[in-house]
C-alpha cells in the first residue's frame, strides 16, 4: 500500500477570513534609546531597534541579582542585613543593619518595589559580604545565559561605569527569570506586605490596566532613562517588549503599551484543523465509493498571520477492506512556514466491509462485461 504526501495549496489564512501581511502596519513609533518586541514561545522577534545597544539599564539589574541569589539562598530563609546594603541610596525598603529579615521579604522589596536595600542585602547574604564576588557571579552567568552585551558592577542597578546591557539581554535575561516560579509570583503582584508590615507597591504600570500583563521588570535612573521589559501572557504564547532610555515614565508606559498591543496584533488563536473537515479521500475498491478522511479532533493554535500557513496531508492512495470508523489512516500537518504548528491523526470517517463472495462475483463479472462492451465498443 503506497502512501503519498498531500499539500492542500489555498491559504489557510484566506480560510479563516484573516487579513493578508499587506494589510498589516509597520511597528509603532517608539521614543526610547532602543527597543525590542518578540514571542517567547518561537524566537520570533517581532520588531527591534537598536537591540544590541550596550546601554544602562537601571533595575532591571536586580532580575539576575534574585537569580543569582536564588542559587544560594533559600526563600525561608533568615538572613542578617549588613551595613553596607543598609545605607545604600535611593528607592529602599527602610532595612537596618543587623535587622533579621527572610530572604522572600528580600525578594519582595527587590522584585516589587525595586528597593536597592533588598538587592544588597540578597547579594551580601548569598555571598558573605563580598559584593566584588557576587558581581563576578552575575557576570558568569550572564555568559552562561549568552547575554553578549551584558557585564555588571552593581547588584541593584544604580550607576556606575560599565554596568550595561542591551535591549536584546534583557528580553533573554527576563524569559530566564521567569522560569523561577517565586519570581514569576512576585513579578506579578501590584503590592505585598512585608513581615514587618510595610506594604511594598509595584513600579509597573501595566499590571492590572494591560490585559495578560504578568510582569516583570522596571528600571530608571539618571544614566538609563525610564526602562521597562514586559511579558504578555496569550493562549499559547507570549509576547515580550523591552524600552530602554525613554525619556519620562509615561512615555515608557506609552510606548510599552504600543509595541506589545501590536505584538499581539501579529498573532491569532483560531482552529487551524476541524473535525467536519474531509481532509482526503481514500480509494477502497470493489466499487464502493472513496473513503474520507477526518480528524477526530480539533486543533488550535496561534500563528502569525503575516505569513503562508499551508496543510499537507500524508494518507494512502488506497486501502483494504474491511476498515473501521475511526480507524487512524493517515495525518494532517499544519506548518507556519517551516515551523510545524501541529499534527492530528486522519481516521476513517464511516466502515467498510469486505464484501462476501457473492459481492465479489458480482464485481468481477460487472468488470468483466465493462470490457467485452468497451472492446466492441
Amino acid at each position: 500500500m503506497s502512501r503519498r504526501l498531500r499539500l492542500v495549496a489555498a491559504s489557510l489564512l484566506a480560510a479563516l477570513g484573516l487579513a493578508p501581511a499587506a494589510a498589516h502596519a509597520g511597528p509603532p513609533a517608539v521614543d526610547a534609546r532602543a527597543y525590542i518586541v518578540a514571542n517567547a514561545a518561537t524566537g520570533d522577534v517581532l520588531a527591534a531597534r537598536n537591540a544590541d545597544a550596550r546601554i544602562p539599564i537601571a533595575s532591571i539589574t536586580k532580575l539576575m541579582t534574585v537569580l543569582v541569589a536564588l542559587q544560594h539562598l533559600r526563600p525561608d530563609q533568615t538572613v542578617t542585613v549588613t551595613a553596607h546594603a543598609a545605607a545604600v541610596g535611593e528607592e529602599s525598603i527602610g532595612l537596618v543593619a543587623g535587622e533579621r529579615i527572610t530572604v522572600r521579604d528580600l525578594l519582595k522589596g527587590a522584585l516589587i518595589q525595586s528597593a536597592n536595600d533588598a538587592a544588597d542585602a540578597l547579594a551580601d547574604a548569598a555571598a558573605g559580604g563580598d559584593t566584588a564576588r557576587f558581581v563576578g557571579w552575575m557576570n558568569e552567568h550572564a555568559r552562561a545565559f549568552g547575554l553578549r552585551q551584558t557585564h555588571f558592577v552593581r547588584p541593584d542597578g544604580l550607576d556606575a561605569p560599565n554596568h550595561v546591557s542591551s535591549a536584546r539581554d534583557v528580553l533573554r535575561l527576563a524569559e530566564i527569570a521567569m522560569h523561577q516560579p517565586v519570581v514569576r509570583q512576585l513579578v506579578a503582584e501590584r503590592s505585598d506586605t512585608l513581615a514587618t508590615g510595610l506594604v511594598v507597591h509595584t513600579w509597573n504600570d501595566l499590571l492590572g490596566v494591560f490585559p495578560g500583563v504578568v510582569g516583570v521588570k522596571t528600571g530608571h535612573t539618571g544614566a538609563a532613562g525610564w526602562c521597562e521589559v514586559a511579558a504578555v501572557r496569550r493562549s499559547g504564547f507570549t509576547i515580550y517588549g523591552v524600552v530602554l532610555g525613554s525619556p519620562t515614565r509615561a512615555i515608557r508606559n506609552d510606548a510599552l503599551t504600543a509595541l506589545l498591543r501590536w505584538g499581539d496584533a501579529q498573532y491569532r488563536v483560531a482552529p487551524v484543523v476541524r473535525p467536519a473537515v474531509t481532509y482526503a479521500h481514500v480509494a477502497v475498491g470493489w466499487g464502493k465509493a472513496p473513503l474520507a478522511l477526518v480528524a477526530p479532533r480539533t486543533l488550535v493554535r496561534p500563528f502569525r498571520t503575516d505569513r503562508s500557513v499551508v496543510v499537507r496531508v500524508v494518507s494512502p492512495g488506497a486501502v483494504s477492506l474491511p476498515v473501521r470508523r475511526g480507524e487512524p489512516l493517515g495525518r494532517v500537518e499544519v506548518w507556519e512556514g517551516r515551523r510545524l504548528l501541529g499534527t492530528r491523526l486522519l481516521v476513517a470517517s464511516r466502515s467498510v466491509a469486505r464484501p462476501g463472495l457473492g459481492g465479489r462475483v458480482a464485481f468481477y463479472a460487472g468488470r468483466t462485461l465493462h470490457h467485452v462492451l468497451g472492446f466492441f465498443s
